[in-house]
């Protein structure tokens, strides 16, 4: 008796998630502020009334999407950064990182639109500060047991202004060709070591 509504769950989950999906690539193309449930719909190759069986406006849709970016990017954060070692190389360490950012923003572009974009008010603002918040005490958190005489306070401001860095420069890498984004990346990459080392 229970197998049938866990196949139910599981179905309507993959559903929720294929509609985020769709919401993601209409935001990319036309953003947040012309979006339309019936465009999601199209491209999600459902019919209106399908998508309000699990969204009923376009603001589900996106407190679905910050859940999503949310979830994803605490849990990144917190796997790449709590495996760190004192003995990794920083330019390696901050390589990698970067270069983790920089692909994640090619696979969900809507991301960046959404989360350093002002055409979605005050409550997205708030979530993308509270996660910003979290990288940041998991920067710091990295940082002490990469150098444990570090004073908490000094790592936590560390941590809070390699946050901002990135937040400053990946709009600039998204709006920039391949050749002018590779260099801004390179710049990143320098300018967090030698501020971090």
């Amino acid at each position: 008796m229970t197998e049938r509504p866990v196949r139910r769950q599981a179905r309507g989950l993959k559903r929720m998630a294929e509609i985020l999906d769709a919401a993601e690539l209409v935001i990319a193309e036309v953003g947040y502020p012309d979006l339309t449930t019936n465009q999601v719909a199209a491209r999600a190759g459902l019919s209106p009334g399908s998508l309000y069986q699990f969204f009923r406006n376009k603001e589900e849709i996106l407190d679905g999407l910050v859940a999503r970016y949310t979830e994803d990017r605490q849990e990144f954060w917190r796997e790449r950064l709590a495996s760190v070692t004192p003995d990794l190389p920083l330019e390696t360490l901050v390589g990698g990182l970067v270069d983790a950012s920089v692909a994640f923003k090619a696979r969900a572009p809507a991301y960046w639109a959404l989360m350093y974009g002002s055409a979605t008010g005050d409550r997205l603002a708030r979530a993308a500060a509270r996660l910003h918040e979290d990288v940041a005490r998991n920067v710091a958190a990295m940082l002490l047991r990469r150098s444990p005489g570090l004073d908490e306070e000094r790592a936590r401001t560390m941590g809070t202004m390699a946050v901002a860095a990135v937040k400053a420069v990946m709009p600039m890498v998204g709006a920039a060709g391949p050749e002018r984004a590779e260099v801004l990346v390179a710049e990143l990459k320098r300018l967090l070591v030698g501020y971090l080392g």
